[in-house]
């Protein structure tokens, strides 16, 4: 029995290896035969590239799957649009082409959160398409200390606008039709929520911007700070939503754990340590890509041409596991808990622009 696996790492790409066996019955065996292996090379680069799988269709991708995950996770208080093909796999996104993706930890927000993220190549682009994976250790050590000690002691707090003009709607989400049900999960996770308008959900909730990984005690960067902040859109796409949706009605934002919003700054320091830290490898198909989603984040590039990446999510984690600095709260730190906490008021916005905008996104 094979017990090692010799990973080899180039500067600017993942660790990377060439799956055994000749079909995909061979293959399964060898990574089952591997997966300590294989939990190793994770705890050590945070994100690995298997090459050359016999992986031609949904089936065969949820097999690899079988050989290495044990128990899958789901996928809650949705925020992209996705398409199920069964068996468990999603396509990763279904947002245009020309929409890159920043990096980012599945779930970050969320009380329950996958451990592991498994995407293969089932038809690779004509041109771009890869999924950068970026260490979130080194994102860390890559933060100034002042800044990531402020995010220590009062962690990050997201605002989302639920409406199906300007993102996924509550039914969508949170996969009900009825509202106590939201009112209930918002209770049950420490979100603060109240209804905006005839249709609109704000959701208010403050977590931890720092966690260690439960193997290896390793502190990590862990959160969606920059990629829902308002200084992470496109110039253009930001000042469309401000003028027609006003600060409060934007479909994400974020802000330090007490409220009080990120400045540009800091948010551009963010995103340069993410770019320090990140590698990425161009697809072919039957290329698997395993994430440890604690310790590595991931994106997306735009593409040209018809592209096919999958995506399962399996051995779920509880945050309470991952000494999480701050504890979750619903609202911002500096309001009571409850319904509506820190989430602002007001009639919802009429989002003329921005559903142009968005209507770009399906």
């Amino acid at each position: 029995m094979n017990t090692t696996i010799a990973w080899e790492v180039r500067e600017g790409r993942p660790a990377a290896a060439d799956a055994q066996g000749s079909d995909l019955g061979e293959t399964c065996d060898w990574l089952r035969e591997n997966r300590d292996a294989i939990r190793s090379g994770l705890d050590e680069h945070g994100a690995l590239y298997l090459r050359g799988l016999p992986v031609k269709g949904v089936e065969d991708f949820a097999g690899v799957r079988d050989a290495l995950i044990s128990k899958l996770a789901g996928y809650v208080e949705k925020a992209t649009p996705r398409s199920h093909f069964g068996k468990d796999v999603y396509s990763s996104t279904d947002l245009p082409p020309s929409q890159s993706i920043r990096p980012h930890n599945e779930n970050s927000y969320a009380l329950n959160f996958p451990g592991l993220l498994m995407f293969g190549c089932l038809i690779a682009p004509d041109e771009g398409g890869a999924t950068p994976v970026t260490d979130v250790r080194k994102v860390l050590r890559g933060i100034p200390q002042p800044l990531a000690d402020r995010f220590r002691a009062q962690g990050w707090s997201l605002v989302r606008n639920y409406g199906d003009h300007i993102s996924l709607g509550w039914r969508t989400a949170f996969g009900t039709e009825d509202r106590d049900e939201v009112a209930a999960y918002c209770a049950d996770n420490h979100i603060a929520h109240e209804w905006v308008g005839d249709d609109q959900l704000r959701t208010v909730q403050r977590r931890s911007a720092t966690i260690r990984h439960p193997g290896t005690g390793e502190e990590v960067w862990f959160n969606h700070t920059v990629f829902w902040n308002e200084w992470a859109l496109d110039p253009e796409v930001r000042e469309v939503f401000l003028e027609d949706l006003g600060h409060d009605n934007l479909p994400f934002n974020t802000a330090y754990g007490d409220g009080e919003p990120i400045s540009r700054q800091d948010v551009e320091t963010i995103d340069e340590a993410y770019r320090q830290a990140t590698v990425r490898e161009t697809w072919r198909p039957g290329d698997i890509l395993i994430v440890d989603n604690i310790l590595s984040a991931h994106a997306r590039e735009s593409f040209k041409g018809p592209r096919k990446i999958v995506v399962t999510m399996g051995d779920p984690v509880p945050l309470d596991t991952c000494a999480p600095t701050v504890q979750p709260q619903a609202g911002f730190a500096r309001t009571a808990a409850g319904a509506g906490a820190g989430a602002g008021a007001g009639a919802a916005a009429k989002p003329a622009k921005a559903r142009r905008w968005f209507g770009r996104r399906s």
